[in-house]
């Protein structure tokens, strides 16, 4: 929400709190027919590769202005040099993002709003959406929900991504912001079941918003990575979008070095110099491109 609450925290990229324990972190997980989860056989496990699926259209949803911006917007960048087109979703305006008491909210709000359109340019993202909700008080409601299906059935990713809700608390320390755990579900559970059930907001389908199927959620800040985007070619554009955010920047340097410290670790993983992790979930079955290389996601049930 505040000062360097992000921006010196323990996740501005992906899982810099999932590879103390010897890698198992990167470990990709099997829906078994009754629902439950496991982790693959050791024999059965591949090693972190890169990810080379891309989608068309894709949609970030996060929290807080910044919070893509610290999330994956190298992957966003890359995507988008390659011929995606991307929308993000913020579900506040930030306006609880100062460690001074004494600030207006509402100017906050208004300067945060400005920071972000800035770095959604420099991301490259086609449009921006603020959907101005309470800053520290963001809830999974139906209200929320359906504010983010009528995005979803707006824009028709291919692809959502957003923070995963399963992360309460970090391996090494530290709680992941309730904000973000409400924003990552909210996501999950407007991309399924309800972006694609006529019977969910059907007022949006009478209006001509018809049912809309998203066929991949990418989770970050997430401490289960099965897929790993070079993103070498676009690291500097994630810290400069970063820089877009003075309100919430106080070291921008000192952010530099983690930022390339983190990516470059991650990216040792796949043999690259930088990469960020994601958490990918296939709702609905496709064909992969030629080049893509031999990974395990997880799928939703039906």
């Amino acid at each position: 929400m505040g000062g360097d609450e992000r921006s010196l925290g323990r996740h501005p990229t992906t899982s810099a709190i999932a590879r103390k324990d010897g890698g198992r972190a990167g470990s990709p997980t099997v829906t078994q027919a009754n629902g439950s989860s496991a982790e693959a056989p050791e024999s059965a496990t591949p090693g972190p590769t890169h990810h080379e699926w891309r989608p068309d259209r894709f949609m970030v949803i996060v929290a807080h202005p910044d919070d893509a911006d610290f999330g994956p917007a190298a992957t966003a960048a890359r995507w988008i040099d390659e011929g995606s087109v991307g929308w993000l979703v913020c579900c506040t305006s930030g306006d609880a993002g100062s460690d001074d008491v004494d600030t207006d909210p509402l100017e906050l709000a208004a300067e945060r709003e400005r920071e972000q359109r800035a770095a959604a340019a420099v991301v490259g993202y086609e449009g921006l959406t603020f959907l101005h909700q309470p800053d520290g008080a963001l809830a999974n409601d139906l209200a929320l929900r359906e504010q983010l299906v009528r995005e979803i059935r707006t824009f028709r990713p291919d692809a959502v991504l957003c923070t995963d809700p399963e992360v309460v608390f970090y391996r090494d320390g530290g709680v992941n912001h309730a904000d973000h755990r409400a924003a990552g579900i909210a996501a999950v559970d407007a991309v399924y079941p309800a972006a694609r059930n006529p019977m969910a907001f059907p007022h949006l389908a009478r209006a001509g918003l018809s049912l809309h199927r998203v066929r991949r959620l990418y989770l970050f800040w997430t401490e289960q990575p099965n897929a790993w985007i070079d993103v070498t070619a676009t690291i500097g554009r994630k810290i400069d979008a970063l820089r877009a955010h003075p309100s919430q920047i106080r070291e921008p340097e000192r952010l530099e070095g983690r930022i390339r410290d983190w990516a470059a670790e991650e990216g040792g993983r796949i043999g690259v110099a930088a990469a960020e992790a994601l958490r990918v979930i296939v709702i609905d079955d496709d064909e992969p491109p030629e080049s893509t290389t031999q990974e395990t996601p997880e799928r939703a049930g039906d």
